[in-house]
C-alpha cells in the first residue's frame, strides 16, 4: 500500500494526523479497513454545526419556521464551517505543495487550524449581525471551544477530533434537551451508538489510542453542554 493510499481524504484534514503503517491483511480485514475508511470520511468534525442545524429545524417545534429562512441559516453554516475551511485547506496545502502526510507533520498544523478557527469565528460574528437566537449560535460557539482546546491539546496529544465532534453531538442533544423539554433518549442511544463506531474505526485505521479516543470525545461532551448552557 502505498503512502497515498493510506493518507484520508480532504474533510479528514481536521485532525491532521499522520496515519501509521498497515501490513496487507487479508479479505475480511481489508474490508473492515475500507469500512473504517469510509465512516471517517463521512462523520469529520466539518459535519457537526451544519448536521446539528439540520435537525433542530427539522426534527424539533423549529420546523415551524419558514422554509426560506431555514435554508438561509443552513447555507451560511455550509459555507463558513464546511467550504470555507476546506477550501481553505486545500489551497493552503497545494500553495505549499504539501502531501497530506506532511501537512500532518506537527509543525505545519498551526496554520490550518487557525484558518478554520477564524472561519468559524467569522460564521459567529454574522450569526450575531443578523440577531440569531442565543440557543441556535451556541452551538458554533460549543464547536469553536471545541476547536480552541483540540488545537492546544493536539500540540502535546493526539487527541481524536473526530471523537470530539461526537462526543459535542451528544452534549447538544442534553443541552438541547434541558432548553426544549423533550426526551432525548432516542436520539442519545443513536448518538452514542455512532460515537462508539466511530471511535472503533479510528482505532483500526490506526489514527487514534483508545485514550485518544476516548480523551476527544469528552473534550467533546463538555464543550456541547458548557458551549449551549452556561456560554
Amino acid at each position: 500500500m502505498n503512502m497515498e493510499e493510506r493518507t484520508t481524504n480532504i474533510p479528514d484534514e481536521l485532525s491532521y494526523h499522520v496515519q501509521r503503517p498497515r501490513c496487507r491483511q487479508g479479505g475480511g480485514d481489508s474490508r473492515l479497513f475500507l469500512a473504517s475508511r469510509i465512516i471517517s470520511a463521512v462523520f469529520t468534525p466539518f459535519m457537526v454545526p451544519f448536521l446539528a442545524f439540520f435537525l433542530l429545524f427539522f426534527f424539533t417545534y423549529l420546523n415551524i419556521m419558514p422554509l426560506g429562512y431555514k435554508l438561509t441559516i443552513l447555507g451560511l453554516v455550509y459555507c463558513f464551517t464546511i467550504l470555507v475551511p476546506m477550501l481553505g485547506i486545500y489551497f493552503f496545502q497545494k500553495v505549499n505543495g504539501w502531501t497530506l502526510h506532511e501537512l500532518g507533520e506537527r509543525e505545519r498544523r498551526f496554520i490550518p487550524y487557525v484558518m478554520t478557527i477564524i472561519s468559524y469565528v467569522a460564521c459567529l460574528i454574522t450569526m450575531y449581525r443578523i440577531h440569531l437566537p442565543r440557543y441556535l449560535s451556541g452551538i458554533i460557539v460549543a464547536v469553536l471551544i471545541c476547536m480552541v482546546i483540540c488545537t492546544l491539546v493536539n500540540f502535546r496529544w493526539k487527541i481524536s477530533t473526530h471523537m470530539a465532534s461526537s462526543g459535542m453531538m451528544v452534549g447538544g442533544l442534553l443541552s438541547y434537551s434541558l432548553i426544549f423539554r423533550f426526551n432525548p433518549v432516542g436520539w442519545l442511544c443513536f448518538f452514542i451508538l455512532l460515537a462508539g463506531l466511530l471511535g472503533s474505526a479510528r482505532i483500526i485505521l490506526r489514527q487514534h489510542t483508545l485514550n485518544e479516543v476516548c480523551g476527544g470525545f469528552f473534550v467533546g461532551l463538555f464543550c456541547g453542554v458548557a458551549g449551549i448552557l452556561f456560554i
